[in-house]
């Protein structure tokens, strides 16, 4: 029997925004997972990245607010100067210490999807430079979940993407255009996965926990509670 794989998330850095923008252009509009993005960014910048996202696919892509509920089929992008974390049926967005020198950081979206969906995740390593990500991929890994890396060879930075596979030596490697295509096969299940090899705590975001910023970003809308919001 195969695995439900229904969040999706995504890290990158250096070289990530084109990476990012052909591998969501692949996505189908009918996908039936959450995806949740992370791209190192200066703390300073506007961030366009949703508007490129959306334009470069079919699934819509918004920068969410702290706890909004999310649904399948849309992507949540991390504010500049903010980490994006999961959670159950929601995000939280803090303003938490940086993380390898980054804030949004990669390991604190993998971890917290880690600890709140376990082996329904799938953690994707773009293009990026030095180690970001990788101890939020073992994470993913020891609960169940599965890591996809940017092949490095087809990497415009190769750091991150070899740093991953270091760690998750067991990651799938493939080029960045098959990605998109195994993502879907994966959602629907048509890709059969070994038994997970145990969890993390499920109920517990390990993640940052930073203290909570009075500063929440406003970009993006409130999503209204829906039916899938725990699922």
């Amino acid at each position: 029997m195969s695995q439900v794989r229904d969040v999706i998330v995504i890290g990158g850095s250096a070289g990530a925004v084109g990476a990012l923008l052909r591998l969501v252009g692949g996505l189908p509009s009918a996908l039936s997972a959450r995806v949740f993005v992370t791209v190192h960014i200066p703390p300073t910048s506007a961030s366009v990245l949703p508007a490129l996202l959306a334009r470069a696919g079919a699934l819509p892509a918004k920068h969410p607010v702290d706890g909004e509920v999310t649904r399948r089929g849309v992507i949540y992008v991390a504010p500049p100067d903010f980490h994006l974390l999961v959670v159950r049926g929601g995000v939280r967005v803090e303003r938490g210490p940086p993380e390898n020198g980054c804030r949004p950081a990669v390991d604190p979206l993998f971890r917290s999807a880690a600890a709140s969906y376990g082996a329904r995740v799938v953690g994707v390593v773009v293009s990026g430079n030095l180690r970001d990500g990788s101890t939020g991929a073992e994470e993913i890994h020891a609960a169940g979940g599965m890591i996809v890396v940017q092949a490095p060879d087809d990497s415009q930075y190769p750091g991150m993407p070899r740093s991953t596979l270091a760690s998750v030596p067991a990651a799938t490697v493939l080029p960045l255009d098959s990605i998109a295509g195994h993502l879907a096969q994966l959602v629907m299940g048509s890709i059969h996965s070994a038994p997970s090899r145990g969890s993390a705590n499920l109920t517990t975001v390990v993640a940052t926990r930073p203290a909570r910023s009075s500063s929440i970003p406003t970009p993006g809308k409130s999503v209204g509670a829906s039916d899938d919001r725990v699922r």
